[in-house]
C-alpha cells in the first residue's frame, strides 16, 4: 500500500510530504483547493505525461516520490521488476521518484534505479486503482471485465492457459510437418535425379586433396622428366661413373695394404661409393614417384573436374558432397515416412484440441455461473446507492474459433440499463458521471475479495448526492477499505466522517505567493473540518454538534 508521498514544486504545492495508513483515508478541502494536484502528482510517478506546467512557477524542475510496502511483494509487481532487472530486497519499500523539469523533459527512479515511464504504467496497475467522474480504465473497460469474472468466479484460468499452449504448439508442429513434405514432395524428381548423379560419381570426403597432390606430381615428373634421364644415364651402364668409382676401388683394395696413405685412400673411395650408391637410389625412388603416365593425369584431371563441377553445382566445397548426399537420402526417406509422421501430428494435435475445449467450456460454464452470483450481489448494492431503477448484467458472449485463445471462448462486459425498460449498454456509454461512480463502487464491492490495486483511490464518488445516499457511500467505501488501503477525495460529511485518516487541503496566500497545503486532522480537527462542510462559511454550534452525531455514529 501508499504509506508516504513526498512532493516538491508541483504547482502550488512547495513542500509536502504525507504519510498514509490502511484504511479509509478521507481528503477534503474546499473547491479549488488543490485536491487535482494531488491527484496530478500521484499520476506522475504512476507514469502519467510529464507535463511541465506541473512545475511551480520560479522553479526549475518538479519531483513527487512515492513510497509502497507490501507484506510480500505481489507476483505482478515482481514480474514486472525481474523482466526489467530491478532489485527489491524482500520487505524493502518500492520507491518511485519522478522528476518534471520545467523546461520539459522527465526523469523516473524505482529505488534509485533509472526506468522509463512506460515501466511505471507497467506498475500502476498493480499499485493504484483510480476511479473518478471521467474514469475510463479500471472497471470501465471492458478489456479487464474477464479478468474480474474470472477472479470473482475462482476459476481456473491457468489451466486453460496451459491447454492453448499446448494445442497451440501441436498445431504448429502439425502445419510446420506439412509444410515440411509439401516443400520435399514438389523437389522429390529433382531430388531422385540430383541423388543418382552423386551416388554415380560417389564422391569421398577428402578425394579433393588426394587428387590434387597427385596431379602436382604427374605435372612435376613431366617437367622434370629430360633431367632425369640425363641423370639416370650418368648412374647406369660400365662406363658410368658410379661403374668407375666401383673399379678403382678394387683396383686399390689390392695395394691398399702396402702403404698407410693408401689404405685411407681406400676407406674415402668406399665412402664416395656408399654414398653414390645411395644418390642412385634416391634417384631411381624420385623417378618412380614422379613418373608421368599421361593417361593417369587425365584420369586424375578428369575425376578432379566432375567433383567440382559437382560442388558448384549444389553450392558446396567438394569435401560436402557426401554429407549432402545424406541430406537428400533424409529428404526422400521424410518423404516416404511423412504420412506416419504427419498422422501422429495429428493425433497430438486432435487430444490437444479436445482438452482446450473441454477445459474453455469448463471455465465458460464456471464464468456464467459466477455472472449469475455477480449480478444478484451488484443488484443488491444499487438501491441503498439511490440506483434502484438501474439493473446490472454481466454478459458472457461465446466468440467465434478465431477469437479463442488462452483466456478462454468467452468475451465478456458489463453492461447496465439505468431506466426501466432501457437496452443494456456499456458502463460508459450510459451511466452519468455520479451514476458511473455508484456503478464503479457497487461493483468494487461486490468483488470486494476478489484482488485488484494495493491502493484505491475514488475522486469525489459523492458528488450531486447527500444524506442517507451519502452515508451509503461512506459504509461501502469503509467496508472495501477494511484489511486494505481506501483513499476518497470527497465533499460529503457523510463519507468523510467515515474516515480513520483524515487529510484537510488547503489554500493560503502571502501578497502573490499561492501555496496548497495538506494537514492530517486529529480529532477536534476533523470536528471542526465536518461541521464546515455541514454549515459552509461559517461554522455554527449546530454543525459541530451534527459533525459530533456523525463521527459518534460510525
Amino acid at each position: 500500500m501508499l504509506t508516504r508521498l513526498s512532493i516538491r514544486n508541483v504547482v502550488l504545492i512547495e513542500a509536502l510530504d504525507l504519510d498514509f495508513a490502511g484504511g479509509l483515508g478521507v481528503l477534503t478541502g474546499e473547491t479549488g483547493a488543490g485536491k487535482s494536484i494531488l491527484l496530478d502528482a500521484l499520476g506522475l510517478v504512476l507514469g502519467a505525461r510529464a507535463d511541465s506546467g506541473l512545475v511551480r512557477a520560479g522553479e526549475d524542475q518538479a519531483s513527487v516520490t512515492a513510497s509502497f510496502e507490501f507484506g510480500a511483494l505481489p507476483h505482478g509487481i515482481a514480474t514486472i521488476l525481474g523482466e526489467a532487472e530491478l532489485d527489491v530486497e524482500p520487505g524493502e519499500p518500492l520507491l518511485i521518484k519522478r522528476r518534471v523539469k520545467a523546461d520539459g523533459g522527465s526523469k523516473a527512479f524505482v529505488n534509485d534505479q533509472p526506468v522509463s515511464a512506460a515501466l511505471l504504467r507497467e506498475l500502476a496497475g498493480h499499485l493504484v486503482e483510480l476511479h473518478g467522474q471521467h474514469d475510463d480504465r479500471g472497471l470501465v473497460n471492458p478489456r479487464g471485465h474477464r479478468a474480474l469474472l474470472d477472479r470473482f468466479a475462482r476459476a481456473d484460468v491457468a489451466g486453460v492457459e496451459a491447454a492453448w499452449d499446448k494445442w497451440r504448439t501441436a498445431r504448429e508442429a502439425l502445419d510446420g510437418a506439412r509444410a515440411a513434405i509439401a516443400r520435399a514432395a514438389e523437389d522429390r524428381d529433382l531430388l531422385l535425379a540430383h541423388l543418382a548423379e552423386l551416388t554415380a560419381l560417389e564422391p569421398q570426403e577428402g578425394e579433393e586433396e588426394q587428387l590434387a597432390e597427385a596431379r602436382a606430381a604427374m605435372q612435376k615428373g613431366e617437367k622434370l622428366t629430360d633431367d632425369l634421364e640425363a641423370l639416370r644415364a650418368l648412374w647406369a651402364g660400365s662406363d658410368s661413373a658410379l661403374a668407375n668409382l666401383r673399379g678403382a676401388a678394387r683396383r686399390l683394395d689390392r695395394i691398399a695394404g702396402e702403404h698407410p696413405m693408401l689404405g685411407e685412400a681406400l676407406a674415402a673411395l668406399d665412402r664416395a661409393v656408399i654414398e653414390a650408391s645411395e644418390a642412385e637410389e634416391k634417384l631411381e625412388r624420385a623417378a618412380e614417384a614422379l613418373a608421368h603416365d599421361p593417361a593417369a593425369l587425365d584420369r586424375i584431371e578428369t575425376r578432379l573436374f566432375d567433383l567440382r563441377a559437382a560442388a558448384r553445382k549444389h553450392q558446396c566445397q567438394v569435401d560436402d558432397l557426401p554429407a549432402k548426399m545424406r541430406d537428400m537420402r533424409t529428404a526422400l526417406d521424410a518423404i516416404e515416412g511423412g504420412e506416419a509422421e504427419i498422422s501422429a501430428l495429428e493425433q497430438a494435435a486432435a487430444a490437444a484440441e479436445a482438452e482446450y475445449r473441454a477445459r474453455a467450456e469448463a471455465l465458460s460454464a464456471q464464468r456464467s455461473e459466477a455472472a449469475g452470483r455477480l449480478d444478484a450481489a451488484v443488484a443488491g448494492e444499487l438501491a441503498p446507492l439511490k440506483l434502484d431503477a438501474a439493473r446490472f448484467r454481466t454478459a458472457v458472449t461465446p466468440q467465434p474459433e478465431e477469437r479463442w485463445g488462452p483466456s478462454g471462448m468467452d468475451a465478456v462486459e458489463f453492461l447496465i440499463s439505468t431506466n426501466p425498460g432501457a437496452d443494456f449498454a456499456p458502463l460508459a456509454k450510459i451511466a452519468s458521471g455520479g451514476e458511473l461512480s455508484r456503478f464503479i463502487l457497487a461493483l468494487k464491492v461486490a468483488l470486494a475479495e476478489e484482488g485488484g490495486a494495493a491502493t484505491v483511490i475514488f475522486d469525489e464518488i459523492d458528488r450531486g448526492v447527500g444524506g442517507a445516499v451519502a452515508s451509503a457511500i461512506g459504509e461501502r467505501l469503509a467496508r472495501l477499505a477494511d484489511g486494505g488501503q481506501l483513499l476518497a477525495v470527497t465533499h460529503s460529511p457523510q463519507v468523510a466522517a467515515r474516515g480513520s485518516q483524515h487529510y484537510m487541503i488547503a489554500k493560503s496566500s502571502e501578497g502573490t505567493v499561492t501555496r496548497t497545503s495538506v494537514q492530517l486532522l486529529d480529532v477536534s480537527g476533523r470536528q471542526e473540518e465536518i461541521a464546515r462542510m455541514l454549515s459552509g462559511a461559517e461554522v455554527t454550534p449546530e454543525a459541530r454538534a451534527q459533525a459530533d452525531r456523525l463521527l459518534e455514529g460510525v
